[in-house]
């Protein structure tokens, strides 16, 4: 093929002045042509000419969006990602026969002449005089292409793509000036190059190796002469000539390029006539996009992803430079997921639980010492379709993280923080108190960090079962969840100590806003995150060193280079002796407390189980030394509904316990996390005892504070706002009253109990 210098070797503002003079031969035929008239042009020339060599950087290389890929820690595809499905190659991966069939259907002259083909325009006006109107445009390859950086530029804001491609004055002139300097300056090659991977295929498809692959399942160097044809003929316009819908007008339209490849000898009249008896044969691959369809349902997870990168300031310092970040794409992300570990957490979280059941499961599962979040598993299926009981709410994390609107409260899971506070504070665990089922402590004897009291009227609440009464130390009043032995170890501890301490492990509401300082925080009044527990929980498996936790390892840009990701921030929480104490105590939660069901019977495994008053919510969070992992288990719609006399995963409950459904869930999802030959132990610390100690009467499990002071109503600060109970299912998306995840008013006791006698 010919392949002259850019514009004849003229300087761009000789090219301009040339093409504005050739333009005002006839500015009425000219405006025939979809182009401006000439005597607009020598008044815009003007003002344009003198700016011909400028030209913004971003039309030499646009940032052309592209498809995201994201990886689970062994380098496994989880999902692809993009707004943009495109995947940029260099022209020597891009067949020939590809070259050749755009060039010959699209601008047969393109290596002939310079940004503007005034033969071109000249024969386009005789066509369009002989028409009586506009049959044929004028445009080159060149300017295609900028008129296209201009589209992708405006990305999906219709206003911004209406005035990239409207068809007035100003943008024909400044498409012109462009077209002119970007031939100078990239010269032909890397214009093709950049044309075929930023133009439009259809069927989601945008650039050259997109399409081959959406349409052909193969490579675009690998493409054969009636398969480029074929693509080559889309472009100008993808709908008409889809040759998934409409076989026989995109095999008309793939005849024409042929008979037009040999019209201008980039192929022989032979190879023409064979190509085009060959039948089109595709192998279409469907567009994979998103979240949704990631693989090992691991949807969830993937969506965490998305939100570390869109609210992260690592990846931006505006929500608008990380958006364009994310939207632009290209990258390679690598996470911290355990394929092993999902697999498992998708396991458990389906093993108790049905997905179409009125309550939901979530698994969360947390890496000690690093905080890398291995895996994320729900009863429901990630995904928009309700009537198969989809969902895209994660129910592990916040609400800025996509999770629910508050989180859920965490019962007794709360106590081993205030237990920690209290050794760390110098209270042994030989500590013994005494109460009957029922106790009353004054608000006023509790005090906030700023030295004020917690409140002016009694505090009541009560133990789960009448016969919890008696003598408890620490350890066996974690084994058996006492609620009155935990309120008055916080009164001891103090208030503003056991809320610092939760901090410190990484303990978060669930709408990001403060821990309340108040008496009932001891009992998990406060609402939290699946996440932020498994995270907490971590903590006293590192021996007292909390770590914050990251969903990515590492994420590379389309060009290879390497962007920094969010790092862990590990902190001393406790001492380890402390950690040591806590964990030697849960370790009898599990073997003879309230989460025996829970228990693994091959290795050190300690945990706490948690269940809030009305049964609304249920936990267990537990851990080995080198797993931490939170179940939670409840109505995730927005009614908040008791679990009394329910069926589950098809077994009945009289009622829901955190040992009882939450423990075999945890249990399930530790075992197939789990390596067998990887059995760590804690570290041996002797704990004291009390002789005192009876162990008091009864083995119930505490559920929340027992009611937050019967002169608040029962139940407190109620919300009867009318907001999502447990979040709207779909963020955004403004649902109405009966849809899974709409509203449902939420109404529980901002003090986290409503029963009490």
């Amino acid at each position: 093929m010919p392949k002259t210098r850019s514009g004849g070797g003229l300087s761009t503002t000789q090219q301009a002045a040339k093409f504005i003079g050739v333009a005002a031969l006839s500015g009425a035929v000219l405006a025939g042509i979809a182009l401006p008239a000439a005597g607009a042009l020598g008044l815009a020339a003007k003002g344009t000419v003198e700016g011909f060599d400028e030209i913004p950087s971003n039309l030499k290389t646009p940032p052309l969006s592209q498809r995201t890929t994201i990886l689970d820690r062994d380098g496994g595809a989880l999902a692809t990602v993009y707004s943009r499905d495109r995947t940029v190659v260099p022209l020597k991966d891009i067949s020939p026969y590809m070259q050749d069939a755009i060039i010959a259907i699209e601008d047969s002259r393109f290596y002939e002449h310079g940004a503007v083909d005034l033969k071109g325009i000249l024969r386009a006006m005789n066509r369009n005089v002989q028409a009586g109107g506009a049959a044929q445009g004028a445009s080159t390859l060149t300017q295609q292409y900028v008129k296209n950086v201009f589209v992708e530029e405006a990305g999906d804001d219709p206003e911004k793509v209406a005035e990239a491609t409207q068809q007035t004055l100003g943008r024909k002139v400044r498409e012109l000036k462009y077209a002119i300097q970007v031939e100078e300056e990239l010269g032909k090659k890397k214009i093709l190059e950049n044309y075929l991977n930023i133009t439009f295929f259809g069927q989601q498809a945008y650039g050259i190796e997109a399409a081959s692959q959406r349409y052909f399942s193969k490579a675009a160097k690998d493409l054969k002469l009636e398969e480029a044809a074929l693509l080559a003929g889309i472009v100008q316009s993808p709908s008409r000539y889809d040759p998934v819908n409409d076989t026989e007008e995109a095999t008309k339209r793939r005849n024409i390029v042929l008979t037009r490849m040999a019209a201008v000898r980039s192929v022989s009249k032979a190879e023409a006539e064979k190509a085009m008896k060959t039948p089109i044969k595709l192998k279409p691959s469907k567009p994979n996009n998103g979240c949704i369809t990631a693989v090992s349902g691991s949807g969830f997870f993937c969506d965490y992803v998305r939100k570390t990168i869109l609210t992260d300031p690592a990846f931006g310092k505006t929500d608008e430079e990380r958006a364009k970040l994310w939207n632009l794409g290209g990258l390679t992300i690598r996470t911290t997921l355990d394929p092993r570990a999902q697999k498992s957490a998708n396991e458990a979280a389906t093993a108790k639980v049905n997905k179409d059941d009125k309550f939901a499961a979530s698994v969360v599962q947390v890496q000690p010492g690093d905080g890398k979040i291995l895996s994320m598993g729900q009863s429901r299926p990630y995904g928009l379709d309700q009537k198969k009981n989809e969902t895209v709410l994660n129910l592990a994390v916040s609400n800025k993280m996509g999770g629910s609107t508050y989180g859920f409260q965490v019962g007794s899971t709360f106590k081993p923080f205030t237990a920690a506070a209290a050794l760390e504070k110098g209270i042994s665990p030989a500590q013994t108190f005494s109460s009957g089922w029922k106790l009353t402590v004054p608000e006023s004897s509790f005090r906030r960090c700023d030295g004020s009291p917690a409140g002016n009227v009694p505090w009541q609440l009560q133990n789960e079962l009448e016969s919890e009464k008696g003598t408890w130390d620490m350890t066996s009043a974690l084994g058996k969840s006492i609620n009155t032995y935990f309120a008055l170890l916080e009164q001891k501890a103090g208030l503003c100590e056991t809320v610092t301490m939760a901090k410190k492990v990484g303990y978060e509401r669930g709408d990001g806003k403060e821990i309340e300082e108040r008496p009932a925080a001891t009992l998990g009044s406060v609402d939290s995150t699946p996440l932020s527990m498994a995270s907490a929980y971590a903590t006293f498996a590192n021996r007292g060193t909390y770590c914050t936790p990251v969903a990515i390892e590492s994420i590379t840009d389309p060009n290879g280079k390497k962007l920094d990701v969010p790092q862990t921030e590990c902190s001393r929480a406790m001492s380890e002796k402390t950690a040591d104490s806590i964990n030697q105590m849960l370790k009898g939660v599990v073997e003879d407390g309230t989460g025996t069901q829970a228990g693994l019977s091959d290795r050190d495994n300690a945990g706490k189980t948690g269940t809030t008053n009305d049964r609304k919510d249920a936990w267990f969070v537990g851990y080995t030394p080198n797993l931490s992992t939170a179940v939670w288990v409840g109505d995730d719609i927005g009614e908040k509904s008791s679990m009394f006399d329910v069926t589950i995963g098809g077994q009945y409950y009289d009622k829901v316990c955190g040992g009882c459904l939450p423990g075999p869930i945890w249990r399930i999802a530790m075992t197939g996390a789990l390596d067998a030959s990887e059995t760590p132990g804690f570290s041996p610390v002797s704990v004291p005892r009390s002789k005192d100690d009876g162990g008091g009467e009864g083995d119930g499990e505490g559920e929340g504070d027992g009611g937050r002071n019967r002169g608040r109503d029962r139940g407190g600060e109620d919300r009867q706002d009318g907001k999502p109970g447990g979040g709207n299912r779909f963020p955004g998306i403004e649902l109405p009253p009966g849809v899974i995840g709409g509203p449902g008013g939420d109404q529980r006791g901002q003090g986290g109990g409503t029963e009490g006698p």
